[in-house]
């Protein structure tokens, strides 16, 4: 947890002002028995009310000025750790923003929010504990001891005793607990992931009538997030009266024991007022420390997970020396690229080779799972490959940094999302600065003016999360749209046209044609009837390239090709 804390840098002055001002606190409560010690001594036993009025307001004075401290030093603390917080936030976010999707699929998304959410605010609660409780209740403690054995050495005795026993109760309490929190983090991660699926799934799962098995789901996973809260809640039941049985113990000790020293005149009855106060004050103080052992632990697992997020180094990195001062318009050239996922058994491509040029279209085709996606995933560098490269212009891609690559291209990706907001601020989502009319006329080349003109409020008409209110065929024109307004020198298309009925397929693709026309395009598509027409063809089979040509050249020498186009073309439309 130490290691988070290095974020504290810009609140160093604010953590030293809560420090001044705890010490300031805990040397009021230190001051004030024995301020009224001397009040019932001199005071009131011998009845002078002059010195009682005296000594009770400079009393009431210390008091006022613990208690401003202590106000002071509470806000403080609050917004020095509400800061931490919102940077640990922001460097998690700035760091999810550099994973790879490898990262995203290792560390999982669900994990994430909860990491982001939950875990930060155990973090951010914790450190109000430790700016407050930790720093003041050593000082209480070592100060009232101190204190204490001035008053009766002999009756400090009683705390010896007291101290090690409550010491020891903590301790047990504190090894059962440390592993229960750490698994409530744990079982959160899996509400939230089964929540998640639970929210975005609720079509297929009414579809397929799945609602009691998914109930059922999370029911288990609330039940065992339930039963681990129980678990420590008990044993959270069980410490406070525990403690505030050894609490009780010890007052009863020093009463009985000064009552005996007081009977004997060997000592008086504010030097027993005092004592007893120290007493407790030492109590609460190591009660204090109690509940930072419980908190602690449960925060240190937080940390731990927060820690991973942080230090996870992203496997696609900026090279040191970029080249950048390249021209081209955007010729992509593929040298022997194989490429497979983490932890999988046979390569995902392998001795890829071919070039795509400026002013063509090039198109992939295949069966499912031939690695379509996955090769037009490597080009803005989703994925890095195992051996070969993929020059663009000329420059190999792992020396060119991410930002300028991405800058060059417009996607539009297989599974086409949109943002909540308007449907202006989705297109100009692919260009900030985007005017009103570049974003009419991206659309009306994406052949989503039309709808979007009918829709209520136009262009401004608000889209769901995650684009629930429209259809997936709108969907793919407006993420299309989207990806035009750029204007970029490549634009790849991963089954981008798979929801669209034929007619618009065919309108879309000669408006594409005419607008992006020296452009290098890269199509993938399942259908014979949006690649046929292509310059290139290019044909792949379980992640090896099967052939390369246009539809004619590939009828005759493709088999695989053949294969595709018999299987979605009668013999009169492949005539």
């Amino acid at each position: 947890m130490l290691k988070l804390y290095r974020y504290l840098k810009p609140y160093t002055w604010f953590v030293v002002a809560v420090v001044t001002f705890v010490f300031l606190q805990t040397l009021s409560d230190l001051y004030l028995p024995t301020l009224m010690a001397d009040m019932i001594n001199y005071g009131v036993m011998e009845g002078d009310s002059g010195y009682i009025m005296k000594t009770g307001g400079f009393m009431l004075l210390v008091a006022a000025v613990g208690t401003i401290c202590s106000i002071i030093a509470s806000y403080l603390s609050s917004k020095t750790a509400v800061g931490l917080g919102t940077i640990l936030r922001n460097n998690i976010f700035k760091r999810v923003e550099s994973f790879s999707l490898h990262e995203f699929d290792a560390i999982g998304t669900a994990t994430l929010i909860t990491r982001t959410t939950n875990d930060i605010n155990q973090i951010q609660q914790v450190t109000i504990m430790i700016m407050r409780m930790m720093i003041s209740a050593p000082m209480m403690a070592v100060g009232g001891i101190i204190l204490a054995m001035r008053q009766d050495r002999e009756l400090t005795l009683v705390l010896a005793v007291a101290m090690p026993v409550l010491a020891l109760v903590i301790i047990l309490i504190a090894s059962k607990m440390i592993p229960l929190f750490k698994m409530i983090q744990i079982r959160i991660d899996r509400i939230n992931l089964v929540m998640r699926e639970k929210l975005t799934g609720i079509r297929v799962i009414r579809a397929f009538n799945t609602t009691e098995l998914e109930s059922r789901r999370f029911e288990e996973a609330n039940f065992n997030l339930t039963d681990n809260y129980i678990r420590v809640n008990k044993i959270m039941a069980f410490m406070m009266p525990s403690i505030m049985l050894i609490m009780n113990l010890t007052s009863l000790a020093i009463i009985w024991f000064g009552g005996i020293y007081i009977s004997r005149g060997e000592m008086d009855l504010g030097a027993l007022s005092a004592f007893m106060q120290y007493g407790m004050q030492i109590m609460m103080s190591m009660l204090m420390l109690a509940m930072m052992f419980i908190m602690v632990p449960r925060a240190q697992a937080a940390a731990v997970r927060i820690n991973e997020v942080l230090e996870t180094v992203p496997e696609i990195t900026d090279p040191a020396q970029p080249k950048e001062n390249f021209v081209g318009k955007g010729h992509i050239e593929f040298r022997d690229v194989s490429f497979s996922f983490h932890g999988a058994e046979e390569p995902t491509l392998k001795n890829i080779s071919f070039s795509a040029h400026p002013g063509e279209v090039t198109a992939i085709i295949g069966s499912t799972g031939a690695g379509k996606s996955a090769l037009l995933n490597l080009i803005p560098r989703f994925y890095d490959i195992q051996s070969g490269s993929i020059l663009i212009d000329g420059v190999d891609i792992r020396d060119i940094t991410q930002e300028h690559l991405r800058s060059r291209i417009g996607l539009v990706p297989q599974k086409a999302f949109l943002f909540s907001g308007s449907i202006a601020e989705n297109i100009r989502f692919g260009k900030d600065d985007a005017t009103d009319e570049e974003i009419f006329h991206a659309a009306r080349v994406a052949q989503a003016a039309d709808f979007i003109e009918g829709m209520e409020g136009g262009y401004q008409h608000e889209i769901a999360q995650g684009g629930m209110n429209v259809s997936g065929g709108q969907k793919q024109r407006l993420s299309i749209a989207r990806a035009l307004v750029r204007k970029p020198e490549i634009y790849l298309f991963d089954d981008s046209f798979s929801a669209l009925d034929f007619k618009t397929d065919a309108k879309l693709r000669a408006a594409l044609k005419d607008e992006i026309g020296d452009s290098t395009e890269i199509i993938v598509a399942q259908r014979v009837g949006t690649v046929m027409d292509a310059d290139r063809i290019i044909v792949l089979d379980e992640g090896m390239i099967a052939g390369i040509g246009s539809h004619k050249e590939l009828l005759s020498t493709c088999e695989v090709y053949r294969e595709i186009v018999s299987s979605q073309l009668s013999e009169e439309e492949i005539a």
